[in-house]
């Protein structure tokens, strides 16, 4: 006889019915946040289903978030298979995305400085200055302005100039068309592989190339001449390449490289274009916002310190936008070998989506979800602080690297859009429209009218 415990049955996964051959990517091309929470609200934290013949587990909810960052979640977890087709495109050996463990932390070490909010300090009216200028090219008085479209020439001139030192709005097009095929086709996977062999891709992913290797070249000539206290993340990635080749080989620097643009050109681009939406739509979160902003820069100059802090309207703003149009609306992974989780049984080689954005659109953690709140996380509320409830940059090892850079580019830059222009929704009445790849977001027709300048 023995008093060990007996371990509970294993629960029976349900399966999602879904369409023949294309199975659920209707529902998921549609909104995918939408229908991983109708998923968890109909089959709980675990269910399986198929796209395009694939067949995936969904696990979703605070359960998914909180087991991300366990030990268990880390050692049961990959990103290598679903980012393999992206390094294999670039003829590549790895990526950070792509990379758990010791090899993940390499990478993660050579580019934490520069994609830190550090690699900004002292440059906020810099930021600013940049953000003036394509105010003055994008946002001409009297036209109604494609918003994302134009947030994305706005990021890659702040990254590109703050990041590497040059700002390569020349490429912006072949930048997104590259991504938008391959997140379609070899990461996300909703998508042939055939659109691969469209003359437009092929041409895109040409010019990317030719602009990492300029890259290269502009490294190779800094490299050495850079005090360490001045080096941005172009320098440290060129530097880790000339000083560790095993850990950063040649045929990874054009990946590595470009990937600022690659990482921030739709992610940032679409919240900020989001932003503008939630703001303008709400009267009463518009005049609290320009009430804060016209403070931050009524002595020109802006202090650095506390930022965030100074503009608790705005940056409520932009929480809850994106709590409800977040861009990481689910993470990709394989299983490393067998485990359980809630009761039900996940085998090694398994495909993964993780529902980490499914909290963000249940009453249970935020009330009355689809009402736009930016009040919700000030104290005493702090409603995104409910363990697993809030996931807006991912959860666990992979969390996104440049997440503190990113909430002060955001911040900063939605500042100052609303202390220069005067804007409005084309129709008060118009309900924003989004696109779902190759990242969720405003649709790219969404347009504001520039009213004027208000200062």
């Amino acid at each position: 006889m023995t008093s060990a415990t007996q371990p509970l049955p294993l629960r029976e996964t349900p399966h999602v019915p879904g369409w023949p051959i294309i199975g659920s990517l209707p529902a998921m091309a549609k909104d995918p946040a939408q229908f991983f929470v109708d998923c968890y609200r109909k089959y709980g934290p675990v269910c399986r289903l198929s796209v395009l013949g694939q067949r995936y587990v969904l696990i979703a909810g605070v359960e998914a978030a909180n087991f991300l960052g366990t030990r268990e979640g880390k050692e049961c977890l990959r990103s290598k298979e679903f980012w393999q087709g992206l390094v294999e495109e670039y003829g590549a050996t790895r990526v950070l995305t792509g990379e758990d463990g010791e090899s993940h932390k390499q990478l993660r070490d050579i580019m934490r400085r520069g994609y830190s909010k550090e690699s900004i300090k002292g440059r906020y009216n810099e930021l600013v200055e940049i953000t003036d200028r394509a105010i003055l090219r994008d946002w001409k008085p009297g036209q109604k302005v494609p918003v994302v479209q134009a947030m994305q020439y706005m990021v890659v001139d702040q990254l590109g100039t703050i990041l590497t030192g040059a700002a390569p709005l020349e490429y912006v097009k072949d930048i997104r068309t590259m991504i938008l095929y391959i997140l379609n086709v070899l990461v996300t996977r909703q998508r042939p592989k055939i659109l691969l062999k469209r003359p437009k891709y092929r041409k895109a992913k040409a010019r990317v190339f030719e602009l990492g290797y300029k890259m290269i070249e502009q490294a190779k000539a800094r490299y050495g001449k850079v005090p360490e206290d001045q080096r941005n993340l172009i320098d440290d990635i060129y530097a880790a390449h000339v000083e560790t080749p095993t850990v950063m080989p040649a045929s990874d620097l054009i990946v590595s490289l470009t990937g600022p643009y690659v990482a921030g050109l739709d992610t940032v681009a679409n919240t900020t274009a989001a932003v503008v939406y939630t703001v303008l739509k709400h009267p009463e979160v518009k005049a609290r916002v320009l009430a804060e902003v016209d403070a931050l820069f009524a002595n020109g100059a802006i202090e650095e310190e506390d930022l965030l802090k100074r503009i608790p309207a705005l940056q409520g703003a932009i929480m809850e936008t994106m709590r409800l149009y977040p861009i990481a609306v689910a993470q990709m992974r394989t299983a490393t070998r067998d485990f359980v989780f809630e009761g039900h049984l996940i085998r090694k080689g398994e495909m993964i989506y993780i529902g980490t954005s499914v909290p963000h659109f249940m009453d249970e953690y935020f009330p009355d979800a689809k009402r736009f709140d930016i009040d919700r996380y000030s104290k005493p509320r702090a409603e995104h602080m409910q363990p697993g409830a809030y996931s807006p940059f991912g959860r666990g090892p992979h969390t996104c690297l440049g997440k503190s850079l990113a909430e002060i580019q955001i911040a900063l830059t939605m500042a100052r859009v609303f202390y220069k222009l005067e804007l409005e929704l084309v129709s008060p009445h118009y309900t924003l429209k989004t696109k779902t790849a190759p990242t969720p977001g405003p649709a790219m027709n969404f347009k504001v009218r520039v009213k004027g300048y208000r200062h």
